[in-house]
Formats: C-alpha cells, sequence, structure tokens
C-alpha cells in the first residue's frame, strides 16, 4: 500500500527525522497562501503515487505565491506522467508546499525488505538525488547495502560504519547513527515494505534533513494498522483494482488486451509468461484465490469485462480446494449477463472438470476450451487474429 510524500514526511517527523516545513494544499487558492506562510520562495510538490516527479516538471522551486499559484492550476490541470506511471499519467490532486532548504550536500537512504533473506535490508549511498538508479547501474559500488538481522535489529555501530561509509563525520555522524536507528524503528513499527529517503541531505546550516519521502507498508500487515485504509488516495488508483479490493480479488491492470482470471499467484504468474511467449499481451493480473465461490468468480470476469482495452479473455484454473464446475458456473453467469461478445479460451483441470468443461461448452458462448495450457493460449491468440 503506498502513502503521499506529504504523509510518509509526518511519519518520519513522528520519529524524531527532521523534515522540511510544509503545507498540503487541494486548490491554488490554498497552494498560494501556504507559499506566503513559506515566505514566498518555496518548493512545490505534486503529490502523486510514482516517482520521478521532478524530471516530470512536478516539483519546482518558485520566487513568489504568485508563481506558485499559477504552477498549482497547470499541475491540477493535467496529469503528470513519469517513468513510473502508465502512458496515461496519474492525476494531481494534492501539492505540497515546502520551506527552500539550501542544500550543501545529497545522499540515498532506504530499508526495504528483502523477501529472499527474509530480513530488512539498509541501502545507503553518497549519490543521492534524481539520478540514483543510474548510480545503481554505473557505479554500483557507491552503493552500501547491510542485510539487518531480525532477532538483534540494527545496531548502533552497524549504524555508524554506514553513516562513515557514506562520508559523515564528527556529530554529523552521530546525528546519521540516531537517524538510522529510528528509520529502522519505524519501518519494523509500521510494518513498512519499504521507507526511502531520497535525497538525506545536508543543509548549509549543517543539520540533516529528509527532503524527501517514500513508504509503501505491507498488506499483509494493515490489519494491525486500522488507519491506514484512511491514509489511502483512491483518486491514485484504478477504478478496477478498488472494485476488485472489495472483493478481495488481487487485481492488478496491465497494458495488453487479453484479459485474464487464473487461481493462485503462482499459477498467474506463469499463465502470464506462457501467454506473452505465445505472442498475446496479457491485460491484467488477476488471482481469484484458491476458495473463491461462483459469486468471486462472476464478480472477477465482470472486471475483466469492463477494461475497454480487453478483446479476450483466457482463464487457467485448477479445481483444488474449488470445483471446476462452480468456475464454470461463475463464467457463464457472468458472461450472460452483460452478453459478452469476445473470445473466451478456458484452461481447466481438477475436481469435476469434465462437469466444468461440459457446461462451459453447452453456454451458447463464444467459448472454447483448452486441452492443456499451451494449447489454450494458442487457441485464445487465433481467436484474436
Amino acid at each position: 500500500m503506498n502513502i503521499h510524500e506529504y504523509q510518509a514526511k509526518e511519519i518520519l517527523c513522528g520519529y524524531g527525522i527532521p523534515v522540511p516545513r510544509g503545507r498540503v494544499a487541494l486548490t491554488s487558492d490554498q497552494v498560494e497562501r501556504a507559499a506566503k506562510e513559506m515566505g514566498g520562495r518555496c518548493v512545490v510538490k505534486a503529490q502523486i503515487y510514482a516517482g520521478g516527479r521532478g524530471k516530470a516538471g512536478g516539483v519546482k522551486v518558485v520566487q513568489t505565491p504568485e508563481q506558485a499559484q499559477e504552477l498549482a492550476k497547470e499541475l491540477f490541470a493535467r496529469k503528470l506522467v513519469t517513468p513510473q506511471t502508465s502512458p496515461e499519467g496519474l492525476r494531481v490532486r494534492r501539492i505540497l508546499i515546502e520551506e527552500a532548504v539550501e542544500i550543501s550536500r545529497e545522499f540515498y537512504l532506504s530499508i526495504t525488505l528483502d523477501r529472499e533473506s527474509s530480513c530488512y535490508c539498509l541501502i545507503a549511498s553518497a549519490e543521492g538525488g534524481m539520478d540514483i538508479e543510474e548510480v545503481a547501474r554505473s557505479a554500483p559500488h557507491r552503493i552500501h547495502m547491510l542485510s539487518i538481522d531480525p532477532f538483534t535489529g540494527l545496531r548502533p555501530y552497524q549504524a555508524r560504519r554506514i553513516a562513515l561509509a557514506m562520508g559523515l563525520g564528527g556529530t554529523l555522524c552521530e546525528d546519521c547513527v540516531e537517524l538510522l536507528l529510528n528509520l529502522y524503528r519505524c519501518a519494523l513499527e509500521k510494518d513498512c515494505f519499504l521507507v526511502e529517503i531520497n535525497p538525506l541531505v545536508v543543509t548549509r546550516a549543517g543539520w540533516l534533513m529528509a527532503m524527501d519521502a517514500k513508504i509503501t507498508f505491507d498488506d499483509n500487515a494493515i490489519f494491525r494498522h486500522r488507519e491506514y485504509p484512511d491514509m489511502l488516495d483512491y483518486s491514485q488508483l484504478d477504478p478496477l483494482e478498488i472494485t476488485a479490493g472489495k472483493y478481495d480479488l488481487s487485481y492488478i491492470k496491465l497494458e495488453g488486451d487479453v484479459g485474464c482470471m487464473v487461481n493462485g499467484a503462482g499459477l498467474a504468474m506463469a499463465t502470464l509468461d506462457v501467454l506473452n511467449e505465445f505472442g498475446a499481451r496479457p491485460a491484467n493480473f488477476l488471482d481469484v484465490g484458491g476458495g473463491a465461490t461462483r459469486e468471486k468468480v462472476a464478480e472477477a470476469f465482470r472486471i475483466i469485462l469492463q477494461d475497454a482495452d480487453v478483446r479476450g479473455v483466457f482463464v487457467n484454473i485448477f479445481g483444488g480446494i474449488m470445483q471446476c464446475d462452480v468456475i464454470a458456473a461463475g463464467i457463464i453467469e457472468a458472461a450472460a449477463g452483460v452478453g459478452c461478445p469476445l473470445p473466451i479460451v478456458v484452461r481447466m483441470d481438477g475436481s469435476r472438470v469434465e462437469e466444468g468443461k461440459a457446461m462451459l461448452l453447452e453456454s451458447g458462448l463464444n467459448i472454447q476450451v483448452g486441452e492443456n495450457l499451451g494449447d489454450a493460449a494458442a487457441r485464445i491468440v487465433a481467436m484474436l487474429k
């Protein structure tokens, strides 16, 4: 689960990590008033669920409240397209106005969950800022990484070693040690998948400060934090993803034209790979789960059909906990209910598979049943042609 920069900074501030003074605005008039509070010269930052805002024109320094207001009108009137958004971009509905800070040095700092080791990993570099990705590609030796033992946590001597590797000494080194320990405590207590500060800066006055912040919560731990759903900005999400969330469906919009419905995340990933191998372009990742009901399957199918990019539907189901005839009934209910004219290919196996296949073939819909995954993928490609 993502949140906005201003929300991430509020959380970091609660852990004693210095951030610039700022205000959040929902209108251009509010932006102007906030700029006046900052003394006129300030930083105007579009708030969207994506990085790369600076290069896309979403982060700019202005000299007067009037300039801030004009820039806000421009940002509110268009979608921001960055390397981390779709080609359509994301609508700007919130703007953060911050005091302008004189910067002496920039660093990169993050704590993220390493699934391979099941540990948090601390990543730091003295080459922070907008080009950190290029640094990682061209000069990986400048990136310092530390795997944090979950039993002992981040120790002060480890944090000091990282601070020294970043080129900090004296009181700045000790300030960085405290900041790193607080950042780890934040990641642990807030169940974060990622806490990132880019850039962490040393100001001209000699203070450490988080100039930008990104926090991603672990979706599996949201039940422990009742306040998290209220922090979500639904305007940044695909409407179909919102609908899927209401029915506990795992849905992610992709850029293809073959709608996919699969039960099981691993099977879903394999399905996307096979479709790509046969020349098809998946339009989504949709996992209905192993114990889905007929109603849940029907709703998942409706979500696929609401995507205007979808030209055909591919269903790959293994009937273990869930029986294949139940899956078939859900598909028929949803497709018939909306008068679906699209070609549909179903590959299913497992419990009551013959009954499920018979129901699909006798439904009167434009459905073909594949004998195996490869055969089914070839069928959907042929039907689309």
